[in-house]
């Protein structure tokens, strides 16, 4: 039976996969998950982190069910940074949260499993294992349903924000706090964003 556990990696998993929905750099929305092959990159760059057969290549209808498994999630990261806006890119097109959930979960039921107890001589662990042995776009889709159910479910879901700064889209965990934005980059475009507006708003007044 193959080993589907999700570990301490789960946070950055589902992060990664929202963030597959990001700026283009010219003003507009990007999508990594467009076609089979970006599917198939994605993957293999997280191959450590998903318990798939290597080699492992994306085909229409694992795109589409890993597409629809990521929506749910970004729907559900809209509700966890309550009262906060969520990503731009999701202001317009957000599934409903009782559709998200439905989806989230039928994802993770998607291959059964069984706990199992190990007793290295650090302690006991427990691994959750197949009941049966899935195919791979099961396997992937599941996977990443339980890694999204571990992180809204943990205290990193509370440390998720959506980064406002222009031209950002992006989801991140917010680690002190002080931080406003996802990357200092974006610190720095929303200082000159706020200076400017403040600069056009003393030049309209003196008129």
């Amino acid at each position: 039976m193959r080993d589907i556990s999700t570990g301490p990696d789960a946070s950055r998993l589902v992060l990664d996969l929202a963030l597959t929905v990001r700026h283009d750099g010219q003003g507009g929305v990007a999508d990594d998950l467009l076609a089979p092959d970006g599917l198939t990159g994605w993957v293999r760059e997280h191959a450590a982190a998903l318990p798939l057969t290597e080699g492992y290549t994306g085909d229409p209808g694992s795109l589409e069910r890993v597409r629809a498994l990521r929506a749910a999630v970004r729907a559900l990261f809209a509700r966890a940074v309550r009262p906060g806006e969520p990503s731009p890119a999701d202001a317009r097109r957000l599934l409903p949260v009782a559709e998200a959930l439905a989806r989230l979960n039928a994802a993770a039921a998607l291959v059964p499993a069984v706990p199992a107890l190990d007793w290295p001589d650090d302690g006991p662990t427990v691994r959750e294992l197949a009941v049966a042995e899935p195919g791979d776009t099961d396997l992937l889709v599941a996977t990443l349903a339980r890694a999204a159910v571990t992180f809204l479910t943990s205290e990193d879901r509370t440390r998720l924000r959506a980064c406002h700064a222009p031209r950002c889209v992006r989801y991140f965990l917010k680690e002190h706090p002080r931080q406003e934005w996802c990357k200092p980059s974006c610190g720095n475009r929303a200082r000159v964003a706020r200076h400017h507006e403040r600069h056009n708003s003393r030049a309209g007044n003196a008129t």
